[in-house]
C-alpha cells in the first residue's frame, strides 16, 4: 500500500499547492514513485504544475524524475455529489497505489466532501498555517492575548472526526504536522505569540510542528515550467544565489522533519 500524504487546510493561500510541488518532487527526485491527486477541481494549481513539467521535459529533451498525476474517474472540473465523493477519491487512490511509494493529495482550501474524504485517508497530514492569528483561527479560538487556547476551531474538529473514522476502520493513526509557512525573517512580537500559541496547541490536540517556508520567489517563479529549485543543476544553473541556498535548506528541513517511511534525505 502507497502512503497517502494529504496537504490540507480549509483556509485559501497558505501554500498548499506549493507545499505540494515541493515535497512530491523532492520525493521523486530521491527515487520515490509519486503520485498525485489534485481536489481544488477549479483552480487545479498542483495539476497544473504537473502538466507544465511534463511539457517542459517534452521540449527541452531532459529526464527530470517527476511525479504522475491521477484523477477522479468522470469528473471533469464539476464536484461529484456530496454522497459520490469518498467512492470517486477512493478509486483515484486504489488506481495510484500500485505503481507508487507515495500518494499525495492537495486538497482544496474550502471545507467540501471530498477534503473530508481525503483526510480520513491520510497516513500523514500536512497542515500549511501562515504565521497569523486570522488562519490560527481555523485551528483553535484564543483568548484577546494571543496565549490562552480556549478550544479547537472548525478545521481541528473536523480533524477529529477523520482520526475517529480511521481509528474505526482500523487504520493506523493520522500523523498531523502543521507547517508554519511564510514566516517573516525579523523578530516581531506576533511571531513570538504564534510561536506559543501553536506549540500549546499542539500540545492539546495532537499534531507535531515542523518547519515551512518562508516568503520567497523561488517557491512559485518556478511554476511555468513546472520546476523546483532541486531541478536547477539539471537546467543548466550552476551557481545559486544565497536564496536560492536558503530555499533549498528549508525544503532539505521540511522532508525531514515529515518523517516519511523510507526517505532518506540526500539533496
Amino acid at each position: 500500500m502507497a502512503h497517502i500524504i494529504v496537504v490540507g487546510n480549509e483556509k485559501g493561500g497558505a501554500g498548499k499547492s506549493t507545499v505540494s510541488m515541493h515535497v512530491a518532487t523532492a520525493l521523486a527526485r530521491l527515487g520515490h514513485r509519486v503520485g498525485t491527486i489534485d481536489l481544488d477541481l477549479r483552480q487545479r494549481s498542483l495539476a497544473r504544475y504537473v502538466e507544465n513539467r511534463d511539457a517542459f521535459i517534452r521540449a527541452e529533451g531532459l529526464a527530470l524524475p517527476s511525479a504522475t498525476a491521477g484523477s477522479l474517474p468522470g469528473v471533469n472540473g464539476t464536484p461529484p455529489a456530496d454522497e459520490d465523493a469518498a467512492p470517486l477519491l477512493q478509486q483515484a487512490v486504489a488506481a495510484l497505489e500500485p505503481g507508487n511509494d507515495f500518494v499525495l493529495i492537495d486538497c482544496p482550501g474550502a471545507h467540501t466532501p471530498l477534503a473530508q474524504a481525503a483526510h480520513a485517508l491520510a497516513d500523514t497530514l500536512v497542515t500549511p498555517l501562515n504565521d497569523s492569528f486570522v488562519d490560527f483561527d481555523l485551528l483553535a479560538r484564543i483568548d484577546p492575548s494571543g496565549e490562552k487556547v480556549l478550544g479547537p476551531s472548525v478545521y481541528s474538529e473536523m480533524v477529529w472526526t477523520a482520526r475517529q473514522r480511521r481509528a474505526q476502520a482500523g487504520g493506523r493513526p493520522i500523523d498531523w504536522i502543521v507547517l508554519r509557512n511564510r514566516v517573516g525573517s525579523q523578530r516581531m512580537l506576533n511571531k513570538d505569540r504564534m510561536e506559543k500559541a501553536v506549540a500549546n496547541l499542539s500540545r492539546r490536540i495532537g499534531f507535531r510542528v515542523a518547519p515551512g517556508f518562508s516568503e520567497r520567489v523561488v517557491f512559485r517563479e518556478l511554476f511555468p515550467r513546472g520546476l523546483t529549485l532541486l531541478d536547477l543543476g539539471d537546467t543548466g544553473v550552476r551557481q545559486l544565489s544565497l536564496s536560492n541556498i536558503a530555499a533549498r535548506q528549508e525544503l532539505r528541513d521540511l522532508i525531514r522533519a515529515l518523517d516519511l517511511p523510507g526517505v532518506h534525505v540526500t539533496f
